[in-house]
C-alpha cells in the first residue's frame, strides 16, 4: 500500500541544559503522522546546517557524520521499497521500528530448513515418500557443511542470503562435494523450496534465486534390449542370493514395479481381474496412484517359485526383496556374469517394462502410462527410447508393401519413406540415440 505523503528529516534536539553539543534526531512523517527517534549521535550546534540537515565543514568528523546520515536515509528508502514490494502498509512507526532494529528478521536458514523437514517427516507416508524426506535431509546436511565451510558459522540469517551465496553453493556442491550437475540442481531445488517458504512467511522479501537460471543435463537411461532380457532370464546362476535378485529384477521387467513397490508387494495385492486372470492391484508408494497390471506368464512363474520362501511367509510378501543398496550391488555382479557393458540397477527393470516389453510390442502408450502409474503421458514418453527398433520394423514392412515384390519403389513410395526417415532422425535426436 503506497503512502500518500512521506517526509524524513534530521534535527538537533533542544537541551534543557542549553549545551552546545546536542543529540541528532530522526523524524519520519507518513500521512501527516510524525514519529521520531534519536540517532544516538551528538553534534556541535554551531557546526550544524538546519537547511541541509547535515554537519558543516570538510573535517573528518563532519564527513563521517554526514556519511552516517546519508547511509541511514538510503537504508530507510530501501526498507520502504521492500514494504511496497511486499504490499505492506507504510507507516511512520514501522519505519522507526526498522531504524531501532525491532523488525529486522533474525530467522535462520538451517533452522527453517530443519523445521520444514520435520514437518515433511510428519506427513510421511500420507503426503510424501520417505525417500523424498531423505533427499531433503541430505540437502540440509550439504547446506550445513557449506555454511560452515564458507562462513565458519553454524547457521546463517535469511537476510544475508544473496546471489553470491547461491552461486557459491553451486560451486561448492560441484567441486568440494563432487556432485554432478543434475544432483547439484536437485539439492539447490530443495533449498529453494525452503527459501520460497520463508518468502511466503514474510521472513524475507527478495528471492536470492531470482537471477539463478540453470538447466538439467539431459540423460539417456537405456532399458535392456529384448536380447539382453533373454540373456538375463536364461543365464544359469549357481549363487542363491544372485539367483533371487535376478528373478526379482526379471519380475520387475514384466510388471513395471519400482523397487519400493516390489518390496511392499503383498500377496493380497494379487487378485483375480474381470478377465479371470491374475492382476497386481495396488497403489504406488511414491505417488499414491493406483497400479493395475496383469501378470504375464514369466511374472506368474516367479511368484509361484517364491511363494513358500521363509521371508515371503514372515512378511506376507510376494517376493523376498532385499534392501535397494544390496539389490543394486548384486545386480552389478549379475551384469558381469551376463557380459553386459551397461549397468544394471533396480530402476532399469521398470524402464525395460515400459519400453522393451510393452511399447516395443505395440502396447499403446496410454495403456503403458496406466500400468506404470504415471501421472502424465510425458513421463511415459521418456521410456520410449526403443522407438528406433519399432520404426525400423515398420519401415521394412512399408518398403515391402510399396515394392510389391519389384526391384524399384514408386516415386510416391520413395517420398513416404524419405518422410519417415526424417521423422526417425528427429526421434533419434530427441531421445539421444546415436
Amino acid at each position: 500500500m503506497l503512502e500518500s505523503s512521506f517526509g524524513l528529516s534530521f534535527f538537533l534536539k533542544s537541551s534543557q541544559k542549553k549545551s552546545v553539543t546536542r543529540f541528532i534526531y530522526l523524524r519520519v512523517i507518513v500521512d501527516g503522522v510524525p514519529k521520531e527517534t534519536s540517532t544516538k549521535r551528538k553534534w556541535d550546534s554551531s557546526r550544524w546546517d538546519t537547511k541541509t540537515e547535515r554537519a558543516i565543514g570538510n573535517k573528518e568528523d563532519a564527513r563521517s557524520l554526514n556519511h552516517f546520515l546519508d547511509t541511514m536515509v538510503m537504508k530507510i528508502n530501501n526498507f520502504k521499497t521492500d514494504l511496497m514490494y511486499t504490499e505492506k502498509t507504510i507507516s511512520a512507526q514501522r519505519i522507526i521500528d526498522f531504524v531501532l532494529g525491532r523488525v529486522t528478521s533474525k530467522a535462520m536458514l538451517l533452522e527453517e530448513f530443519k523445521k520444514h523437514n520435520d514437518e515433511m517427516l510428519a506427513l510421511v507416508p500420507q503426503d510424501y515418500a520417505l525417500a523424498t524426506h531423505k533427499r531433503y535431509e541430505t540437502a540440509r546436511f550439504h547446506a550445513m557443511a557449506f555454511v560452515k565451510y564458507k562462513y565458519a558459522a553454524e547457521d546463517i540469517e535469511f537476510r544475508e542470503l544473496d546471489y553470491d551465496f547461491v552461486i557459491s553453493y553451486e560451486l561448492y556442491l560441484k567441486t568440494i562435494k563432487n556432485c554432478v550437475n543434475n544432483s547439484t540442481l536437485k539439492y539447490i531445488a530443495c533449498m529453494k523450496k525452503v527459501i520460497n517458504r520463508a518468502i511466503d512467511k514474510n521472513i524475507i522479501a527478495q528471492d536470492p534465486f531470482k537471477a539463478f537460471k540453470r538447466k538439467m543435463t539431459k540423460t539417456v537411461k537405456r532399458p535392456l534390449t529384448a536380447s539382453e532380457l533373454r540373456t538375463l532370464e536364461n543365464i544359469i546362476i549357481t549363487t542363491p542370493r544372485l539367483e533371487t535378485v535376478r528373478d526379482i529384477f526379471v519380475f520387475q521387467c514384466y510388471t513395471g514395479l519400482a523397487y519400493i513397490d516390489a518390496y511392499q508387494l503383498r500377496k493380497t495385492d494379487i487378485r483375480t481381474g474381470i478377465d479371470g486372470a491374475q492382476w497386481i492391484m495396488s497403489e504406488r508408494q511414491k505417488t499414491g496412484t493406483v497400479t493395475n497390471v496383469p501378470l504375464l506368464p514369466k511374472a506368474l512363474e516367479i511368484v509361484e517359485k517364491y511363494k513358500d520362501h521363509p521371508l515371503c511367509i514372515s512378511r506376507n510378501a510376494v517376493l523376498p526383496v532385499a534392501s535397494n543398496q544390496k539389490m543394486n550391488a548384486y545386480l552389478k555382479e549379475i551384469a558381469d556374469l551376463c557380459g553386459f557393458n551397461s549397468e544394471l540397477n533396480t530402476h532399469k527393470a521398470r524402464r525395460t517394462f515400459g519400453s522393451t516389453v510393452t511399447l516395443n510390442n505395440d502396447i499403446p502408450i496410454h495403456v503403458v502410462k496406466e500400468m506404470l502409474g504415471h501421472q502424465s503421458i510425458r513421463q511415459t514418453e521418456s521410456y520410449a527410447i526403443t522407438a528406433e527398433q519399432t520404426i525400423g520394423r515398420e519401415m521394412k514392412e512399408l518398403g515391402s508393401k510399396l515394392s510389391g515384390g519389384k526391384t524399384s519403389i514408386p516415386t510416391e513410395g520413395m517420398e513416404i519413406i524419405s518422410k519417415l526417415e526424417k521423422e526417425l532422425q528427429e526421434l533419434k535426436e530427441r531421445f539421444g540415440i546415436s
